[in-house]
């Protein structure tokens, strides 16, 4: 499948909402072709080169249109990609262009796995101060992805798993990790906080 290109220096994941600001010329056109078409495109991750994989998104809404062609769109995210062939302006066009493969998901996991996934998940977005109400049966391993501290190239191996149950397993391990050093950050703020200040010591036996 051929599809035009749009690299950006982020992970878009499937069934995402993402909101983007177009301002390139190249880009501008892009979303005029896409408009016209009714066709997807694909965001592909660009780290401090192009990585070769992406997401097909789907132009949802254009929100705003500027005087001079600037525009807010809102997209969400479809599939996973691979790149084939990469051509940089595409025929005819201002912005890039490939073929693409789509990449296998599985979305099958454990209930026993997604409680736990949940569990983490949960505490994680309360020691980050995130906090929003969710029904877990709706929510998978993409969710939050953007909203727990992974680096890029770690959502970029989370988007290449072709299973639920792989992606849980890895943001679980993440989980584990992190939850522990967060912890131990807010206690030695709480810690901080106490300098300068009296403190009621109780006397020691000994």
């Amino acid at each position: 499948m051929y599809i035009p290109l749009f690299p950006l220096n982020l992970v878009a994941f499937p069934g995402e909402e993402l909101n983007l600001h177009i301002f390139e010329p190249r880009y501008r056109e892009l979303l005029t072709d896409v408009e016209e078409t009714g066709s997807s495109f694909g965001i592909c991750v660009f780290t401090d080169k192009l990585s070769g994989f992406g997401t097909e998104v789907m132009l949802e809404k254009v929100s705003k249109r500027y005087d001079d062609g600037r525009l807010d769109i809102q997209t969400r995210g479809l599939s996973v990609f691979k790149i084939l062939s990469f051509d940089n302006p595409s025929k005819g066009k201002l912005y890039a262009g490939g073929n693409v493969s789509f990449i296998q998901n599985d979305p099958k996991i454990t209930e026993v796995k997604h409680h736990e996934f949940i569990f983490y998940l949960k505490e994680m977005l309360f020691l980050l101060n995130f906090e929003v109400e969710f029904d877990p049966l709706s929510i998978n391993s993409y969710t939050f992805a953007h909203k727990v501290g992974l680096r890029l190239e770690e959502e970029l191996e989370l988007l290449l798993m072709e299973s639920e149950s792989d992606r849980a397993d890895f943001l679980i391990r993440h989980f584990k990790r992190m939850i522990p050093v967060i912890k131990a950050v807010e206690s030695a703020k709480e810690k901080i906080k106490l300098n300068g200040h009296f403190k009621h010591l109780d006397p020691l036996k000994f």
